[in-house]
């Protein structure tokens, strides 16, 4: 089989389960972390954990920036097809081809920094450009196939993952908050509980295995994850129940 067909095989079956694929990647980072602490006696300050939540955060606002502009059937959290019906040019996306990875990157480098391992990030790095690059090598080239001349115009002048200038071209769509609270809650969300669980299991470890007895920050975390669970919870009730997060085109 040609390359050409194989990268798309290898990338169509990727995409289809780039939701749970990397979950073994961040079971790898928790069996790490706590080998960490068992074997090299690991510490961190609050500071640094909280600098390597503000990095996920931040791939966390790529993705709502370029959520809050797109219109329907694009950059969607579709998994069984290849869905487009237009090529995106404007936002996030006059700056990257592919700014939601982007924002991927940068939620999940986050958590990997936690290990404080080179070892562990540059095993994430090669794991994340192995793993997104054929990924985006079957979108692109369905995007090729469905708008031709089209896209080949637009991925000529903008850069596939790593921006080289900021040349914002304005969408003609107005930002749209609740758009980006109904497909774009569960990030945060998930976000909070994976950092808590980072905590959770520093703190059980080094108190000598006690469950129940969290840090100050611990604590901190634990009530984020609460109020943040809660709140998804409702969100998502009324993404299913109601169609008061519906917006008109996206």
């Amino acid at each position: 089989m040609a390359l050409f067909e194989t990268f798309r095989r290898q990338g169509d079956f990727l995409f289809r389960y780039r939701s749970y694929l990397p979950v073994l990647l961040i079971c790898a980072g928790l069996g790490y972390y706590v080998y960490l602490h068992l074997v090299d006696s690991y510490s961190f300050s609050t500071s640094y954990f909280l600098g390597c939540f503000i990095v996920s955060l931040i791939g966390l606002a790529i993705r709502v920036i370029t959520i809050g502009y797109t219109p329907k059937n694009t950059s969607g959290r579709n998994t069984q097809t290849q869905v487009a019906d237009t090529v995106n040019k404007t936002g996030m996306y006059s700056i990257v081809r592919h700014p939601l990875y982007l924002g991927n990157f940068f939620m999940w480098f986050g958590l990997s920094l936690l290990t404080q391992s080179i070892w562990f990030n540059v095993f994430f790095l090669m794991f994340f450009w192995l793993y997104y690059e054929r990924i985006m090598y079957a979108e692109e080239a369905f995007l090729r196939g469905k708008f031709g001349e089209e896209y080949l115009n637009w991925a000529n002048s903008v850069p596939t993952f790593i921006p080289r200038k900021f040349r914002w071209r304005s969408p003609g769509l107005f930002f749209s908050v609740r758009n980006v609270i109904k497909r774009e809650s569960i990030g945060l969300f998930k976000l909070v509980l994976l950092f808590f669980v980072f905590q959770y299991l520093h703190d059980v470890i080094t108190n000598g295995g006690k469950p129940f007895e969290l840090s100050t920050w611990g604590k901190y975390w634990f009530v984020a994850f609460i109020v943040t669970g809660v709140v998804y919870i409702v969100l998502r009730t009324l993404r299913k129940k109601t169609r008061l997060l519906d917006v008109e085109g996206r």
